[in-house]
């Protein structure tokens, strides 16, 4: 596979590996990204450990919460000054409330539903036109909850970042909402072990064994170095096993189990990760119209 600047560019930006380093991994893996970053880490090479997507697009998020039921949805906007908008953000809400009461199973089937006969393909299209920038609904997910259960639900930042958690088995709502903020500070990938795969945890000790012997551990002591090692791994991805942001000397584990209640899910949006944005080359742009006149 021919291995183009783009793809060095993209590896290097999700591991943090020099230009040179970058393009070896990708030949060594035939142009693979994942292998190709298993390739750094193992060489001890990768300054980004944890697979981190390049915050990119402006935009928000939104939760709305109307009895046992609440959404948390992202809406892409061009700049953050947009973002910040009145007219904006009347539109996100407007958006949360359309969605939350028709329950749509896609953001396709969302574009679709309508209000007063206006589809919200249309009230988006209106409102790009009014606004003077590109707005996307990107995403969204509805949760629901009975009596005996709470949500947690936190927006930092205005909505740089929204989480929202279901508590179940317990109304503690300020519990909750404590442990929604702890996942939009440490970003969690699972609740708990048991939802890693057996595939990926067989990934991560072949990485962790090959750091290992690349540091000149010895044959001997490098697999129960690999098992502990591999614990920190579940620290890093797993909620239940974090130290809690509120108080260092208790897990989120027993947090949750002081409230009596149980975590089986969350969502986490943060406001354009995975999207990336346009780079702008003002001098270029600058010649190129001067050139059209």
């Amino acid at each position: 596979m021919a291995i183009t600047a783009q793809l060095v560019k993209e590896l290097r930006e999700k591991t943090g590996a020099g230009m040179m380093d970058c393009k070896k991994a990708l030949v060594e893996t035939d142009g693979n990204i994942e292998a190709a970053i298993d390739f750094l880490r193992e060489k001890g090479l990768s300054s980004a450990a944890k697979k981190s997507d390049r915050i990119a697009a402006e935009g928000t998020t939104y939760i709305l919460e109307q009895g046992n039921e609440a959404i948390l949805l992202e809406v892409n906007a061009e700049t953050d000054f947009v973002a910040k908008n009145e007219k904006f953000q009347v539109l996100v809400a407007s958006l949360a409330e359309q969605l939350l009461a028709a329950k749509p199973e896609s953001v396709e089937a969302a574009l679709e539903l309508e209000k007063d006969g206006v589809k919200i393909a249309d009230q988006i299209s209106t409102a790009v036109a009014t606004i003077g920038e590109k707005i996307t609904l990107r995403r969204f997910e509805i949760k629901t909850k009975t009596d005996a259960d709470a949500f947690g639900a936190y927006l930092h930042m205005g909505g740089r970042i929204g989480v929202l958690v279901a508590l179940e088995g317990s109304t503690d709502a300020a519990a909750a909402k404590d442990i929604a903020m702890h996942i939009a500070a440490i970003n969690p990938t699972y609740v708990s072990r048991e939802e890693v795969s057996a595939e990926e945890v067989e990934r991560e000790r072949k990485v962790l064994t090959e750091q290992a012997l690349n540091e000149g551990k010895p044959e001997n002591i490098v697999a129960k170095m690999v098992e502990g090692r591999l614990g920190k791994y579940f620290e890093d991805v797993c909620l239940l096993d974090q130290t809690f942001v509120k108080n260092s000397d208790q897990k989120v584990r027993d947090f949750v189990q002081s409230t009596g209640g149980t975590v089986t899910g969350f969502t986490r949006y943060a406001v354009g990760e995975g999207i990336e944005k346009r780079e702008d080359n003002f001098a270029e742009e600058v010649m190129n119209q001067v050139k059209g006149n």
